[in-house]
């Protein structure tokens, strides 16, 4: 999820991570596709790695973006850069209710809904919560498989005799035809 999805400081907009070097980073600029480099002194965070402080502990930002999907229906949010303060903090307490008031600026609350914004009309917000889904999926068919397979085999168990093992017999060793002494100092015949 969104871990190739960058944002880096002095830059506004978000960038996919393209190759990497031992100096420095080439990114792609999401909207308008410009590559440029990335120095080692420049800040860079993963989305990924973000999150966001709540009263009882940091929620991460792709869980927020999912909330904002399913409260605006899959559309653009409907915030805008020219709302007023008070509008961003109401929209986010629908968002997140319980986020922490003292450490989440309006300044942050105005960047993820920007970059929920730009990451939907690119379309990688849908495919990462599809993909999320089709996973959820997948691993809860696999539960009720092994459910089910476990269910099956319980009974199977019970009806199974029980094999003792035959005594074993020690090997014999097989005779062979000229075994030969090795050749020491103690066997060797004077003359």
């Amino acid at each position: 999820m969104l871990k190739d999805i960058l944002s880096i400081s002095g830059e506004s907009g978000l960038f996919k991570l393209v190759a990497q070097s031992q100096k420095n980073i080439i990114v792609e600029h999401l909207e308008s596709k410009k590559r440029i480099p990335v120095y080692q002194t420049t800040k860079v965070s993963a989305l990924e790695d973000i999150a966001i402080y709540t009263e009882d502990e940091e929620v991460q930002l792709f869980e927020i973006f999912k909330k904002i999907y399913t409260i605006e229906n899959k559309a653009q949010s409907t915030i805008t850069k020219n709302s007023s303060n008070n509008e961003i903090k109401e929209y986010f307490e629908d968002v997140l209710p319980n986020f922490d008031k003292e450490r989440v600026y309006v300044s942050d609350m105005k960047k993820v809904i920007s970059w929920y914004n730009i990451l939907l009309s690119t379309g990688i917000l849908a495919e990462e919560i599809a993909a999320e889904e089709k996973l959820a999926k997948e691993e809860a068919q696999e539960k009720s498989e092994a459910k089910a397979d476990a269910k099956t085999e319980k009974p199977a168990a019970k009806t199974q005799k029980k094999v003792t093992p035959k005594a074993v017999q020690p090997k014999q060793p097989k005779p062979s035809s000229a075994k030969k002494a090795p050749v020491t100092a103690i066997n060797r015949k004077s003359q």
